[in-house]
């Protein structure tokens, strides 16, 4: 493919010839066998594949072991990686309990590691909500630097109860206004799973959290493996329809 514009000074040589072509009869031609003008130089048209990177936030507190919702978790985040490793996009594993939050999972495409790490994951302690959507930022804007045609999606796992402070502010108005900022970086798509049981005693937290970050929401029972890899994909269809064709042409 080409183009007439000139930006890149990257000539399309075969487009340019095809251009001159049809006006060398018209045109001196001072020992050489084609006579080229700049109204004949056209450029290629780069084309470069977007990627997916999908980035699962997910809580490791104590709470999550209630209900077999670990497992549940970890079930669905198994079957996505194996899908992202079909597609060849990139997943990535952010896990928040006690005081602090890690990348479990770094950017990768390898099903192997992603297995055994999500195998060996332990649950227990608080919720350091707060730190753990400060982790799946940082790492989203680190890929984005790295690689600026990605489409990060955030996808947050978590009863929303969040009890550990990072800046020292009341820990859930901490977790609220990380949620707005990641809201408002529109390089960004996100999906919050609700895993608190529902109930008179239920704090709708999760859904306060969805709402700052204006992400689609979803609730427990949706956490299954199959449903989860439907709500992705609706997801990242909708995110590439909105970017193009998967496709940036520079």
């Amino acid at each position: 493919m080409s183009t007439m514009r000139r930006k890149n000074n990257d000539l399309a040589f075969d487009a340019t010839l095809r251009a001159a072509a049809p006006y060398q009869s018209k045109r001196k031609r001072e020992n050489v066998a084609i006579a080229i003008e700049s109204s004949d130089i056209r450029e290629k048209i780069r084309e470069k594949k977007i990627g997916n990177f999908i980035i699962f936030t997910i809580d490791a507190s104590g709470s999550m072991g209630a209900n077999k919702r670990m497992s549940a978790a970890k079930g669905a985040i198994l079957s996505l990686l194996m899908d992202a490793y079909q597609k060849r996009d990139k997943i990535g594993l952010v896990a928040f309990k006690g005081d602090k939050a890690e990348v479990i999972l770094p950017p990768t495409s390898s099903i192997e590691l992603g297995y055994k790490l999500m195998e060996d994951l332990p649950v227990g302690g608080k919720t350091p909500l707060t730190h753990g959507l400060i982790t799946a930022y940082q790492l989203i804007e680190s890929q984005l630097r790295k690689d600026p045609f990605i489409y990060p999606l955030l996808v947050l796992i978590t009863d929303g109860r969040s009890n550990v402070s990072l800046y020292g502010d009341k820990p859930m108005r901490e977790s609220l206004k990380v949620a707005e900022i990641i809201g408002n970086d529109d390089r960004v798509r996100t999906l919050v799973v609700d895993v608190e049981k529902k109930g008179p005693l239920a704090l709708g937290l999760s859904e306060k959290i969805a709402q700052q970050m204006g992400a689609k929401y979803f609730l427990l029972e949706d956490l299954r493996a199959n449903i989860l890899i439907e709500m992705v994909a609706s997801e990242i269809v909708e995110i590439e329809r909105n970017g193009g064709d998967g496709i940036i042409i520079s």
